[in-house]
């Protein structure tokens, strides 16, 4: 089934209607108003809005709230118990982000999904793909065997619909996917339940492998990117993140029309900025100093230009699996024939590419200026993270991951302070994760143990004081809240009580 079988996204639904709402800070939250139920049909409420809006005394809010239903955050009305541990009360909350089933809406962004499936939570009120994983990590330690099989299915589901498994179930969510975890997720069932997994899941394995290669027999010398895939030199095939609709955002419309303007005088053409920010939502991390040609400001963002170390280790563990999977059906000369040799080009680029002997790190790579970025941040963890490293790069980040990113509460994301989420000084569940596995991998185990240790202890003093799970936090001073992004920090949360439960496991 193509994309466009499904229901159009609101900003093509409404038209003006969505424009003036996004425009006229209806709500504070653009997310808020393309989550938004009709309670008519979409063109009738379209064509009424028309006639209506003329009249004298016509007052766009109370319009909105009266021809819509406005959704509330996720959990918005649970009361923690802290006098439970922070474990029990995850536990306990499992439920509350749980949903059932989705019956088709006419109007909804929602995307139905034929079984139950686990929310973040707060604002995020849809599956996402990539936090699914780190979410399952906890529902695995909470016995929750049920939710994480039917969340692969939904994900296969997504797969044989669209091809691929979006950003999340929202109409406006379509154009782009993010980090491909799908193959981990396969494998974490399959060390439940038996290698079987790998054959039932490896029509869907193909097909989001085919998903992120799409374009690379047409790669050329005078034309070496295309779609996701970038070729640099004779032989490396490497990957990107990308969508190709350059508009802003529905769910972030207003902020990124005021971005516009404010990179109209550095010369900044519109359609370019917003593929390379659509680019950088699909790499999870939005938004990041490592997308940032000065590594400060918004304005230089060319995510499109990047070739990114963790979604090519990423890639790395998907052509792995392909290659297990084959192997469980019986098909040896595809395995031995194809991927081994998909694998050990992966293999060789991610240490062509990405290792920087001068700073002792996996650094990202500029394909368009054909050399490394600066940035230093945990995206060069990956390789670790999938023993992909020497013995001796893995001691060299080791030294920089204490020296430079350990603090009192974990670690943290980037070394540059901008005000973005995913940089200093915030902490995000799914990288602690990441760290904590990939210094396991390498006999690092007392500084594995000290992040550990360090973000157990902050979340535990966070719940305590606040009652909640918190999508990311300052992992610097420890505050009990933490800013910077697009939009306030969110509570729930899902891959924080994966995460949470899975390192508590590991004590």
């Amino acid at each position: 089934m193509a994309t466009s079988s499904f229901p159009k996204s609101p900003d093509q639904l409404f038209g003006s209607l969505f424009q003036d709402v996004q425009l006229g800070h209806v709500f504070a939250d653009s997310k808020t108003f393309v989550d938004c139920v009709p309670k008519l049909a979409p063109a009738d409420l379209v064509a009424f809005y028309e006639a209506e809006k003329t009249k004298p005394g016509f007052d766009l809010s109370v319009f909105v709230h009266t021809y819509f239903v406005v959704p509330e955050k996720v959990a918005n009305d649970y009361v923690s118990d802290t006098s439970i541990s922070t474990a029990e009360h995850i536990n306990r909350l499992w439920d509350r982000l749980t949903r059932q089933a989705d019956p088709p809406v006419e109007g909804s962004s929602r995307v139905p999904l034929p079984h139950p499936y686990v929310v973040p939570g707060g604002r995020f009120r849809e599956i996402f793909y990539w936090d699914s994983y780190f979410t399952m990590l906890g529902l695995n330690e909470s016995g929750r065997i049920d939710l994480i099989r039917d969340m692969l299915d939904n994900f296969a589901y997504l797969i044989d619909q669209l091809g691929f498994i979006p950003n999340g179930n929202r109409t406006y969510f379509l154009s782009r996917s993010q980090p491909p975890y799908f193959a981990l997720m396969v494998n974490l069932l399959a060390e439940l339940e038996g290698k079987d997994a790998l054959v039932k899941y490896q029509p869907q394995l193909l097909n989001e492998y085919d998903f992120w290669m799409n374009g690379r027999h047409e790669l050329t010398a005078e034309r070496p990117i295309q779609k996701r895939v970038v070729r640099l030199g004779d032989k490396l095939i490497v990957n990107r993140y990308w969508d190709d609709t350059p508009t802003p955002r529905p769910e972030a419309y207003r902020q990124e029309i005021e971005l516009t303007e404010e990179a109209a005088p550095l010369g900044v053409v519109p359609e370019e900025l917003y593929t390379h920010i659509r680019a950088a939502c699909e790499s999870g991390w939005d938004f990041s100093s490592r997308w940032f040609n000065d590594q400060q400001s918004m304005t230089t963002i060319k995510a499109t230009n990047i070739v990114p170390v963790d979604l090519n280790c990423l890639l790395y563990r998907l052509e792995t699996t392909l290659h297990d999977a084959a192997l469980q059906t019986g098909e040896h000369k595809l395995a031995y024939d194809e991927y081994d040799w998909l694998i050990k080009d992966r293999e060789k680029a991610i240490q062509q590419l990405f290792w920087n002997e001068e700073t002792g790190f996996f650094h990202d790579y500029d394909a368009v200026a054909n050399q490394q970025t600066e940035a230093l941040t945990l995206a060069g963890v990956f390789p670790l993270f999938f023993k992909l490293a020497t013995p001796e790069q893995a001691a060299r980040v080791h030294d920089r991951l204490k020296a430079d990113f350990l603090q009192a509460g974990g670690w943290v994301t980037t070394l540059n302070q901008t005000g973005q989420q995913w940089d200093w000084p915030n902490g995000w569940a799914p990288l602690q994760w990441i760290v904590y596995k990939a210094l396991l991998n390498y006999g690092f185990t007392e500084t594995a143990n000290e992040g550990r240790d360090r973000w157990l202890a902050l979340n535990d003093k966070v719940f305590r004081a606040t009652g909640k799970m918190m999508e990311k936090y300052n992992v610097v001073d420890a505050a009990i809240t933490t800013g910077g992004g697009e939009y306030p920090n969110q509570d729930g949360f899902g891959w924080t009580n994966g995460v949470y439960l899975a390192m508590r496991a590991n004590r």
